[in-house]
């Protein structure tokens, strides 16, 4: 009798083995063949940004007219300039997502090179002042944040690093390097930039993608918990122990601690944003008959875009952005979950806890979760530099999602 190899439910022969092998790559045990797409494209991500983007645009108008009137003349200043680099960065997305994105692999050193180098700059006679900061950077007639190219180099640099750390990843000295390399970026951000928020930010996203390919869970969640209760005494010293202060960020934090006894501008745009959410109750006063927005939240079509949403739109309105942010996040952890290899399945999740911070860390300023930080709302707030950046994060993406391969199911005849 003829010796029999089991396989699944199916016992297969030894003369038949080398066949079925060749078979099993397209046919399943219950005679499903598996169909392998050649080309996938997330039209579902293209979706979610161009609806988020219209979105912006409508509220964006609603927010500044009255406000482009008084210092423009025009009602439209803001919004024609927003809707402009607006769609022209989305068909720079998708000129880009038609790239290898592998090809970034070549220039990691220079990216994370021009990122910093070009913080640095920002301390030169090409930096420029804006609403009292020195962030912009100004090459002929291109202004820019050199701040917002770090985050998408430390993205970028740290998946190239964790891809050729291999198995190496389980060190401790591995997870310092690629500590050391992200928060070095924070710190110029800082430094060169005075932008704390930023840098913040550029620290997260390293360490969120440190978590993400580090095979132990354990011991960041331990680490998570220090830090926590390291910053809930630190906020609990100031609140008892600082009244008076000249630094601004300590002001900040004060107000934000007792913002109904703060005196000055430091909790003024807070406690006007949350006037404002007050007010507009569950379905909102309508588009365009906000109250706030006239004059009363400073510089309300930037940070706290938000509050004229749900002021105008009530809760309804801003859940309902929150699950168009909740979709997009959506779209890119399933490219990330199915991209072809590692690089590329790092690259999305960096965007992922990008996007995903900037928009936890608006809307808790805006409710008064946690001090004024000036982090806009992606894709809402007004903003090009921040556009421009977030659509080339958004092509990467996509650039990760042509390349996924899916198989479907088709019964065997």
């Amino acid at each position: 009798m003829e010796k029999t190899k089991q396989r699944g439910n199916v016992p297969v022969s030894k003369k038949t083995k080398k066949k079925s092998k060749t078979k099993s790559r397209s046919r399943n045990n219950i005679g499903v063949k598996l169909i392998e797409k050649p080309e996938y494209y997330d039209y579902n991500l293209v979706a979610a940004i161009i609806l988020l983007t219209c979105f912006g645009l409508v509220m964006l108008y609603s927010t500044s007219a009255y406000t482009s009137t008084i210092k423009y003349g025009d009602d439209m200043y803001f919004f024609k300039k927003q809707a402009a680099i607006s769609f022209i960065c989305i068909a720079g997305a998708l000129f880009i997502s038609m790239f290898d994105y592998h090809i970034l692999a070549r220039f990691t050193g220079v990216l994370y090179g021009v990122a910093a180098g070009s913080m640095v700059l920002v301390r030169t006679p090409l930096g420029t002042v804006s609403n009292g900061a020195r962030r912009w950077l100004r090459i002929g007639p291109i202004q820019f944040q050199p701040a917002e190219i770090a985050k998408i180099a430390v993205i970028v640099c740290l998946s190239y690093m964790i891809v050729h750390m291999g198995k190496k990843m389980n060190s401790l000295k591995a997870c310092m390097t690629l500590g050391a390399m992200g928060t070095f970026l924070a710190l110029l951000a800082y430094v060169c930039t005075d932008n704390l928020s930023t840098a913040i930010i550029i620290f997260c996203i390293t360490v969120g993608m440190i978590f993400v390919a580090h095979p132990k869970t354990r011991i960041f969640l331990i680490l998570v918990a220090v830090a926590i209760a390291f910053l809930a005494i630190l906020v609990f010293v100031i609140g008892q122990s600082v009244k008076e202060t000249d630094d601004f960020r300590l002001n900040r934090i004060i107000a934000w601690l007792h913002p109904e006894n703060a005196t000055g501008t430091a909790a003024y745009q807070t406690i006007q944003a949350l006037y404002a959410i007050g007010s507009g109750g569950f379905l909102g006063r309508g588009l365009g008959n906000s109250i706030q927005k006239l004059g009363s939240v400073p510089e309300a079509q930037n940070d706290m875009i938000f509050s004229i949403i749900c002021e105008e739109l009530g809760i309804v309105g801003g859940v309902i952005l929150l699950l168009l942010f909740g979709y997009l996040l959506y779209r890119l952890c399933f490219i990330a979950q199915n991209a072809p290899d590692l690089f590329g399945s790092l690259i999305v999740s960096g965007i992922f806890i990008h996007i995903a911070l900037q928009v936890i860390l608006n809307i808790a300023v805006v409710v008064n979760l946690m001090p004024n930080t000036g982090v806009t709302l992606p894709f809402i707030s007004y903003g090009g530099t921040s556009i421009m950046f977030l659509m080339a994060e958004m092509g990467l993406a996509l650039s990760v999602s042509k390349q996924i391969k899916l198989k479907t199911p088709e019964r065997a005849a």
